[in-house]
């Protein structure tokens, strides 16, 4: 089996329950599994002989590979749409369902390619996506393909809308679909590419869009489909003042009381947004353990408000970090969500309301707890070796690094990774994407997105 040791870092950020950073840090991998943290001295000594592949990390800081919990990969095709720019969420979609109804097979498979390499390169090596609308010939399949040629650890969830405008709903019926089909499709999925296995790059989730887009139905008939399998559930909730009197109206309830009439709580489910929840409501999270993807920037571009995650982590509810759609965020950048997640805490007039390392932990073993998994999100033994590296020695850092390298990844603005391994594989060094000629994807992913507008 292949050995690396990363050796003579700055700082080794461990995010472990003792919240261990290692000065003149190492990290030994052996295969696809971390074996060893500690200092330099000590690993060289104990594995004198094994090591492989010696890795100079001088001048870095190595932390946990960041976990996305929430995204939406083809929206890298319609970034800053300009009909988009100023709307909050109902407008927004409204905008830009017509213009996701021309997406293809190929579009999906591009964007997905796009986003993936923007996440990695940001230090993300994790990803959640939800991909919902399914026109033409897409298939969750190319994103799956476009994150198994990249190599980035996934979990791709199967979305749907099956209530339409002519049914109340907000989507145009164009983009919605049969919900028989929808039930068909999504156990077609998890039983293709599904694995629950320690360490597995591929775990498939069910994820009926939001209330305002599929039938109370569908949501009791996926939830039961997720549980029947073992595999999470995902959907958007209490996104928007909107959307809550939009359940007020249907349902005569708020959309997490909605949600937990419907059995949409649990350990195995998690709400992309969680705005609009109040007291009560996050105790119910808490006590049920049902998860939030907390999407700072996007909320903030959609004015949709501002989530109580203080409230939320004291409480006890696990909290991950999404991008969320690159259509309302513009980017895919889990480093620059980290830093937008502390400072939006701070703007309701607390300081101290979320620490640069509380976010870090958020973009790391938080999204792991959300995700329901024990095998990433921290640099110990045992753990699968996502690692990545971001270099200090750099005018970005000058100032900050002498004093506190961990806490300037947050407060400085944030940049790309000079290095990212996921499951034990060497992908970004440098600050470059191993293998891949980006120039001719950006030129393809763009043609794509030009012919998307071109008949709308």
């Amino acid at each position: 089996m292949p050995t690396w040791l990363f050796a003579h870092a700055d700082v080794v950020v461990t995010m472990d329950d003792e919240e261990r950073e290692w000065h003149d840090g190492a990290i030994f991998v052996r295969d696809q599994v971390i074996e060893a943290v500690g200092t330099t001295d000590e690993l060289l000594k104990r594995y004198d002989g094994q090591i492989d592949t010696l890795y100079d990390a001088r001048g870095m800081v190595l932390m946990p590979g960041m976990v996305n919990t929430h995204h939406h990969l083809y929206q890298t095709l319609t970034r800053a749409v300009p009909a988009a720019q100023n709307a909050n969420l109902f407008n927004w979609l409204k905008t830009l369902y017509p213009i996701w109804a021309n997406l293809t097979g190929e579009a999906i498979y591009v964007s997905a390619l796009v986003g993936l390499a923007e996440l990695l390169l940001s230090g993300c090596t994790t990803v959640a996506d939800h991909l919902y609308i399914y026109p033409n010939d897409c298939t969750i399949d190319d994103e799956i393909r476009a994150a198994q040629e990249l190599g980035v650890r996934f979990h791709p969830t199967r979305g749907s809308m099956s209530l339409g405008e002519s049914q109340g709903g907000l989507p145009p019926d164009r983009v919605t679909e049969d919900e028989d089909a929808i039930i068909r499709d999504t156990i077609r999925a998890i039983e293709m590419y599904h694995d629950p296995a320690p360490y597995s790059m591929c775990r498939v989730g069910v994820a009926p869009c939001s209330p305002f887009s599929v039938t109370p139905d569908l949501m009791r008939e996926s939830i039961a489909l997720a549980r029947s399998y073992g595999v999470l559930a995902h959907t958007h909730l209490a996104e928007t003042l909107d959307e809550e009197r939009f359940c007020i109206e249907q349902f005569g309830k708020r959309p997490a009381e909605y949600a937990e009439e419907l059995g949409w709580v649990g350990d195995d489910v998690w709400w992309a947004h969680a705005v609009h929840v109040d007291g009560a409501e996050i105790d119910m999270m808490a006590k049920t353990r049902t998860g939030a993807a907390h999407c700072p920037t996007s909320n903030m571009r959609l004015a949709s408000g501002i989530a109580p995650i203080r409230t939320m982590l004291d409480a006890g509810v696990p909290v991950g970090l999404g991008v969320d759609g690159s259509a309302s965020n513009d980017s895919s950048h889990m480093l620059a969500e980290a830093r937008q997640a502390m400072l939006l805490q701070r703007v309701l007039g607390e300081p101290d309301a979320l620490t640069a390392r509380e976010a870090l932990a958020l973009a790391t073993r938080g999204g792991a707890e959300v995700l329901r998994r024990d095998d990433i999100g921290v640099l110990a033994p045992g753990k699968a070796a996502d690692i990545v590296g971001i270099r200090l020695h750099r005018i970005d850092y000058a100032g900050a690094a002498p004093h506190d390298p961990v806490a300037a990844l947050v407060f400085c603005y944030p940049r790309k990774v000079d290095m990212a391994m996921v499951n034990g594989r060497l992908l970004v060094d440098h600050g470059e994407l191993l293998g891949w000629d980006l120039g001719a994807l950006v030129h393809r992913h763009n043609q794509i997105a030009r012919a998307l507008v071109a008949d709308v």
